[in-house]
């Protein structure tokens, strides 16, 4: 292993915490390499006062690391695999995905416990169009508004009064060691996850085959075939931008089980199906379940999201 690698990671705690946790992983693996965390600011930090998926989505959080990472100015960078776009640059890949926390939403309140417990008209805040849609599905009555920020920003604002509960990902929170603030969690039945949600991948150039191999100690098979099905999924369904789009993967031996979602903004349509194969097809499978859905209703649901035809 290289004496020095370099990370590329958003300076939120979040992205921070789970960077240090890779470099503190590397260097007792490999006692003779230091791992510095470099910050950078990406265009997705800059912006929160905008819903995502008006000023870009999920390319947001990415494309600052991807240029450090292609000038050479940092080795590799650490993702939320749920930020990541379906398409990267020719020159990077994601070369190793760890293994999943749990991929959950959670329901934050100050008040109720759970999501059933909320009174009528009450307000729920989130920006993720995938969360609004099924929650406007489960309870057309909420009031349903946008949310961005850091976790702690989003927490603080829930605390102060300004929602009545918010709606985060469950696996952030652990991370974070924050898991108290958790009233429960949504079933994957009550609300599909993000594609790849829980998840942490390392991205880095195609040339760093040294790096690589030396990194292969963090790779989790069962989540990388999970995260291939869902991602082929995504990509598919052209889910470039944030959508009402869900996947979730799970392995048995060497099966593979495949939940996608596709919604109408407001929740009157939810579009949801599962197919179950072989680990070896999971790429293919991400993109049989896709094609399924878009025949269903799924591609007129997304062509009024997107603007534009699906091919």
């Amino acid at each position: 292993m290289q004496k020095i690698i370099k990370i590329g990671t958003r300076a939120s705690l979040l992205a921070m915490t789970q960077s240090t946790n890779i470099k503190n992983l590397i260097e007792a693996q490999y006692p003779g390499t230091t791992v510095e965390l470099v910050k950078i600011i990406t265009k997705g930090d800059k912006i929160v006062d905008v819903p995502l998926a008006k000023v870009g989505g999920k390319g947001l959080f990415v494309k600052e690391l991807e240029e450090a990472m292609l000038s050479r100015e940092v080795d590799m960078a650490v993702h939320s695999m749920k930020d990541v776009p379906s398409e990267l640059p020719d020159e990077l890949h994601i070369g190793v995905v760890t293994k999943r926390e749990d991929p959950r939403d959670a329901f934050l309140s100050v008040k109720y416990q759970t999501f059933s417990d909320l009174p009528q008209g009450a307000k729920v805040g989130t920006s993720s169009l995938r969360r609004k849609s099924q929650l406007a599905a489960l309870r057309p009555d909420l009031i349903i508004e946008d949310l961005r920020g850091n976790l702690d920003t989003r927490i603080r604002k829930l605390d102060e009064g300004i929602y009545d509960a918010i709606i985060l990902a469950t696996a952030g929170l652990n991370r974070m060691q924050w898991s108290e603030r958790i009233s429960s969690k949504f079933s994957q039945e009550e609300m599909l996850p993000a594609v790849a949600q829980g998840a942490v991948g390392i991205e880095l150039r195609k040339d760093c085959e040294e790096l690589l191999a030396g990194l292969a100690f963090l790779q989790d098979e069962e989540t990388t075939i999970a995260v291939k099905g869902e991602r082929a999924f995504l990509h598919r369904l052209e889910g470039g931008c944030q959508v009402p789009i869900g996947a979730y993967g799970t392995v048995a031996d060497s099966t593979l089980t495949l939940t996608g979602l596709v919604a109408s903004i407001d929740g009157k349509e939810v579009l949801k199906k599962q197919v179950v194969g072989e680990v070896a097809e999971a790429g293919a499978m991400g993109v049989k379940l896709a094609e399924e859905l878009l025949e269903m209703g799924g591609r007129r649901i997304l062509e009024e999201v997107y603007g534009a035809n699906l091919a």
